[in-house]
């Protein structure tokens, strides 16, 4: 509300000045026009895909490896192989040590990190624009030449089961865990991205290399540049530094049960512990894959439901319906609707925690008919409102090159395509209140739901009871 009132006086106060204007105006130094920048991408003979945004004006780059492979691409013996490699990655190759290689990001200024999902691992650096050649070294030194010394793996193992003492403290990543375990049983899509402990301590080197072995080929890669480097330059760096990668990915078991489409399974799993003073709790439909045509939709479902934090000043005042009932009734400390994505399914839901623990049937009751409500009664008012969060939402997370590289690599690696940030505007623009009714019958109304809860959670009703409300007639 303020940047809008902001840009209205801004305007209306220059149309005053220049009314009044009397004097010539004088013209100090013109910007060159760019025309809209747009993303280039180039496909090397061995299959590897090339992607990239040039900025000519921009002096520095965020260039990175998308890899079409995740905890999802593990099996049950390896879970947690993929976050390991991802720790090991700057750990030293056969051409620099772990001294060598920390010591020439540190002289370039340069940022290099990592990160591991379900289903991608991305490896990127952000530089300046002269230190992009020396990056794309470094990058494909350690996918391709990365030692994997005995005493390394030993030193992260120790590092990687602190880090999941640390996760198994924070309630959400462990209710979102939980969530995909119970919606997703005994299917890839359910294990976790660091693994059962008892995985990490016993994870070994030839699992590691054969991991690389096995996902780390041209197939399911895509270098990625967005910023200040040319787009012919990085096709250039491309096929000198990653000619040699493997073409395909040998199709194995673990490779084929990955791109098996995964089951939704309607079920719960419940942790109670009455030493957390709150109950934490996620309820999910399936949702939407990347690729669905009904993608843009459920993030406007999902605005239209909205998100709660008792915390914030404006709490009262958050916009969607089901925020005003919790917070008249004082039912949550606060609440976030989501839609996650996958490349052939998805998960539709609403994560909540209360204190207010006498009332947590209230919380779920309320939170479901809303669901409920969204098949039949939405105003054309409500749907604007999240059209215009969830446009302001994409565009301001397009903030920098990391952002933008971001963008294009997840959309390339999940749907072989980036739209631009111009079309999805216009997609998400022509959604109306009947698509998002259509939507929330095809996707709500009466269908099985997962739930995880995690806390004091004596309050929640068996499964049977809250599934019953996903078809209540008000």
């Amino acid at each position: 509300m303020a940047s809008r009132r902001l840009a209205l006086n801004l305007a209306q106060g220059l149309r005053g000045r220049a009314g009044g204007l009397s004097v010539p105006i004088r013209r100090g130094l013109a910007t060159p026009h760019s025309p809209a920048l747009k993303t280039q991408t180039t496909t090397l003979k061995n299959g590897l895909t090339v992607a990239s945004q040039y900025s000519p004006y921009a002096q520095t780059s965020t260039v990175g490896m998308w890899i079409d492979a995740g905890s999802r691409a593990e099996t049950d013996e390896t879970n947690g192989t993929a976050h390991f490699l991802e720790h090991l990655a700057f750990k030293g190759t056969s051409k620099r040590t772990q001294q060598q290689l920390e010591l020439e990001i540190e002289n370039m200024g340069a940022h290099l990190n990592a990160y591991t999902s379900r289903e991608n691992t991305v490896y990127f650096a952000r530089a300046l624009n002269e230190d992009v050649p020396q990056c794309v070294d470094i990058l494909q030194d350690i996918l391709q030449n990365s030692k994997l010394e005995e005493s390394a793996i030993e030193r992260e193992r120790d590092v990687i089961l602190r880090e999941s003492e640390e996760v198994e403290k924070q309630l959400e990543e462990v209710v979102f865990d939980h969530l995909h375990a119970t919606a997703y049983q005994q299917q890839p899509l359910g294990r976790t991205i660091l693994g059962p402990r008892e995985n990490i301590r016993d994870i070994t080197r030839t699992e590691l290399t054969n991991y690389i072995k096995n996902n780390y080929t041209a197939d399911r890669m895509v270098l990625v540049g967005a910023g200040g480097v040319p787009h012919e330059q990085l096709v250039e760096m491309a096929d000198k530094y990653f000619a040699g990668l493997p073409s395909k990915s040998p199709e194995s078991a673990a490779y084929l049960l990955s791109k098996k489409k995964a089951d939704f399974i309607g079920s719960d799993v419940r942790i109670r512990d009455d030493t957390i003073p709150t109950a934490n709790i996620a309820i999910a439909v399936e949702g939407v894959s990347w690729n669905d045509p009904d993608y843009f939709t459920a993030l406007v479902t999902q605005a239209i439901v909205g998100n709660y934090d008792k915390a914030l000043g404006n709490a009262p005042h958050q916009g969607s319906k089901l925020s005003g009932i919790v917070h008249k009734n004082d039912l949550a400390t606060s609440y976030m609707s989501f839609s996650t994505s996958y490349s052939d399914t998805g998960l539709w839901g609403i994560y909540m925690v209360t204190d207010n623990l006498a009332n947590v049937d209230d919380l779920v009751h309320f939170s479901l008919r809303e669901w409920t409500r969204l098949c039949g009664s939405v105003t054309p008012a409500e749907v604007e409102r999240a059209k215009a969060q969830l446009k302001a939402s994409i565009l301001l997370s397009l903030d920098g090159t990391s952002a933008v590289a971001e963008d294009i690599g997840r959309q390339i690696v999940n749907t072989g395509r980036r739209m631009s940030p111009g079309e999805i505007e216009r997609v998400i623009d022509a959604i109306t209140e009947k698509d998002v009714m259509e939507f929330a019958n095809k996707k709500i109304w009466d269908q099985d739901i997962a739930i995880s809860a995690v806390g004091s959670i004596e309050g929640l009703f068996d499964y049977s009871r809250i599934r019953a409300d996903m078809s209540r007639n008000f």
